[in-house]
């Protein structure tokens, strides 16, 4: 088992050992971490609980070699406790390596309860991406080919790899979901639109209902229908209007409309001499007729 999987496993039970010791706020650096934002709500609600209660769950920290500790996993504990204006925290400070470190602040980020199904996963990603060496794109074209080896679609032998072992293996530790499901439902989140993903990733919307959006071409048509989702629209109704939009979009459009685009993009200082001769011949054709 790697280095990795082996922390992920035991990460858990480290979470859990009472604090060895503590470390003045001061001390501590937090480490650029896979976490994207810090919901204030959330945090003035858990300084609020830490001035009644203290913070239960000690931090998870390394030595720098500077006479500090840098934080590999509880941020929002420990920025909380700055809120709550406290001097020091409990901490178990771990002797690891950065790879491992970034393993446990990748796992300690998907155990959270706030995690919005886009961050997941990106976490995800991350947490294959290092497992495996490779880059987060890679671990996505990765997991594609094994769905459509899987489904029949390929035959690449793929799924019998150490690769896709290793894949199966982080998805049973997660034990979130299976590996299909995620490629199903979660990898399309990495391609919604920016306002779809703002939406999602600030909790306005399900990731079930960024998905139905996502199949909107049509920009506006898209926009008014978020605005409708973030009211409260069901996901019934929200799928019946995608779907009525949809069938409007797959109807062509009369072929008036497709030459009017055209002309809208023509360029007669590209054409050939000769060629620019006639278009304008037709057009002033055009403008005279449409002028009566």
């Amino acid at each position: 088992m790697s280095a990795i999987r082996a922390y992920l496993k035991g990460l858990v039970e480290e979470a859990k050992r009472p604090a060895s010791s503590t470390a003045l706020l001061g001390e501590l650096v937090p480490r650029p971490q896979p976490r994207r934002r810090f919901e204030e709500a959330s945090l003035k609600a858990l300084a609020e609980s830490i001035r009644a209660h203290g913070v239960l769950e000690p931090l998870l920290v390394r030595p720098t070699g500077e006479g500090k500790y840098e934080i590999v996993a509880g941020e929002r504990r420990y920025r909380a406790a700055q809120m709550a204006g406290l001097a020091e925290v409990p901490v178990v400070v771990l002797e690891v390596d950065e790879r491992a470190a970034q393993a446990i602040a990748l796992m300690e980020n998907l155990q959270r309860e706030d995690l919005n199904p886009y961050e997941e996963t990106v976490g995800v990603l991350d947490l294959l991406a290092l497992e495996l060496g490779r880059g987060r794109e890679e671990v996505a074209s990765l997991l594609h080919r094994m769905r459509n080896e899987k489904g029949g679609k390929a035959t690449q032998n793929v799924l019998g790899s150490p690769e896709a072992q290793k894949v199966e293996e982080v998805f049973r530790l997660l034990g979130r979901m299976s590996w299909e499901s995620f490629v199903q439902a979660r990898l399309p989140l990495l391609t919604l639109p920016e306002d779809l993903k703002e939406a999602l990733e600030g909790g306005a919307i399900p990731y079930t209902a960024a998905l139905e959006l996502k199949k909107v071409k049509e920009e506006v048509a898209r926009k008014a229908l978020l605005e409708e989702a973030k009211a409260g629209l069901s996901l019934r109704e929200l799928k019946a209007r995608v779907r009525e939009l949809l069938k409007r979009e797959a109807v062509p459009k009369p072929w008036h409309h497709e030459v009017a685009e055209r002309l809208k993009r023509l360029d007669l200082e590209a054409l050939p001499r000769h060629k620019r001769r006639q278009v304008e011949e037709k057009l002033r054709e055009l403008w005279a007729l449409l002028g009566e």
